[in-house]
């Protein structure tokens, strides 16, 4: 009886251990097939992303994406909008009587890429208002946290409650989506769901890094590195005061542990270029966060900032390189944080032209890192799913195609890597054949991989 008793116990643990063998083979298949279990995660980033482009909330047309557009890293700029048709929903304001007035001013948003914002309410449409560009979406996750809650928007008062991403596309909707300027819900609008909120907020987060830089990186460039020891160098560029590690985050041995992202009076608004209202518009100042607010503007994230130019909250620069000497500016050093930077350092911030360089050359080459990590994760994602639908694979390939592009045009820009140019235009035009092509497709995802790798190669050790 024991014999046989035991017998049965050992077939039943062999099955059982046969059985999950044969569901984690199952799962392996599946997965290289393109038929991964589903994760709640990912379906609920897949469906922020319908909502995002897809949902205009029975509004005027516009969606999360007429200003955050995928092709153009999630923002939008003059030359880009000079692309887009005449009923581009942009232009809603060109072309439906109810909303000629007071929701945008047409000539500086394709001029200046500038839209129109009423972050101190609606009461008052003729004064109360202020122009800012379309901050991009990328590595969210990293400069939204503050130790003051979470800030969203150039100035953390883009979102009515509570600040957050989920209050963001709330005041979203009925900023820019209104029919009308009466802003009625349920005439001029539908306010999204919590789900749909849920979902947005999932998207949003999973775009662009999902992970910190730590510096220094072993770069080759020798301009870029004498660039990474000036940002990092509290005597000299002071940057990563502000930019721990080049992201939007205080450093803590400054500002504490949960510092977080923060906001800082750095004195832009005296610095910006007032020729904008010789347009015979009207540019109200920008008094930044709060209503009244108090001159501060929230930390941007840098590593993204070489491809999603123009800069600060108010475009007032074109080139990163013009970005960087803002900061030796007397509007700056005379500023409320450049008097903090200062007192904490002893000295304010003046880099001589060179140094200026260097530093751009390297907040180019960690931009041009990032975009070829992100072509990289795209086209592994279609290498490694053979079975994917054609359109998801296009879409792909077009989002990697991209990212390559704004790769090689960072380098150019600062006449970088000409060697990394090389592979990365061989890439591109590999994602592009993949794309257009009917025969060779995988193969030319493989080759784009290793031209990617390549061009990677000839910026880090």
């Amino acid at each position: 009886m024991d014999d046989k008793f035991s017998l049965k116990i050992t077939l039943k643990a062999s099955i059982s251990v046969l059985a999950i063998f044969c569901l984690i083979l199952l799962a392996a298949i599946f997965y290289r097939l393109g038929y991964a279990i589903s994760d709640p995660e990912d379906d609920l980033i897949a469906r922020g992303k319908e909502i995002f482009f897809n949902e205009t909330f029975k509004g005027n047309g516009r969606t999360c994406g007429t200003c955050h557009r995928l092709d153009n890293n999630f923002t939008i700029d003059s030359e880009y909008i000079a692309t887009l048709p005449a009923d581009d929903p942009l232009f809603v304001a060109e072309f439906n009587p109810n909303l000629k007035q007071h929701l945008e001013s047409p000539r500086l948003l394709r001029q200046f890429g500038l839209v129109l914002e009423n972050a101190d309410g609606f009461d008052d449409l003729t004064r109360k208002f202020v122009l800012r560009g379309v901050p991009h979406l990328l590595g969210l996750r990293f400069s939204v946290n503050s130790d003051l809650g979470p800030l969203t928007g150039w100035s953390g008062d883009g979102a009515p409650g509570d600040g957050s991403l989920r209050a963001f596309a709330t005041g979203a909707v009925v900023q820019h989506f209104t029919r009308s300027l009466n802003r009625i819900p349920g005439v001029d609008f539908r306010l999204p769901t919590a789900t749909e909120l849920d979902a947005l907020a999932a998207y949003q987060l999973s775009l662009g890094r999902q992970a910190e830089l730590q510096l220094p990186l072993a770069l080759k460039n020798r301009s870029a590195v004498r660039g990474q020891e000036i940002f990092n160098d509290p005597a000299r560029g002071k940057c990563s005061i502000c930019h721990l590690n080049g992201g939007a985050t205080g450093d803590p041995r400054i500002f504490g542990a949960q510092a977080g992202n923060l906001n800082f009076d750095t004195g832009v608004e005296d610095f910006s270029d007032r020729s904008k209202d010789l347009l015979d518009e009207r540019v109200p100042p920008d008094d930044g966060f709060g209503a009244p607010g108090d001159d501060t503007f929230n930390t941007p994230s840098l590593v993204e900032a070489a491809d999603t130019g123009p800069y600060f909250h108010n475009n007032a620069v074109d080139t990163i390189e013009a970005a960087v000497a803002f900061y030796n500016s007397d509007a700056f050093n005379h500023s409320a944080a450049g008097q903090s930077i200062q007192a904490e350092t002893g000295s304010g911030i003046k880099l001589d032209a060179a140094q200026v360089v260097e530093v751009a050359a390297f907040l180019r080459i960690i931009n041009s890192l990032e975009n070829i990590r992100q072509s990289i994760r795209l086209l592994e994602k279609i290498a490694l799913t053979p079975t994917m639908a054609v359109e998801d694979r296009k879409a792909l390939l077009l989002q990697a195609g991209a990212e390559i592009q704004d790769s090689t045009v960072v380098l150019q820009g600062g006449s970088l890597h000409p060697a990394a140019v090389r592979h990365l235009v061989e890439a591109k035009h590999l994602a592009d054949g993949a794309r257009e092509g009917l025969w060779l497709k995988n193969r030319h995802v493989r080759k784009a991989l290793e031209m990617l790798q390549q061009a990677r190669r000839e910026l880090v050790l």
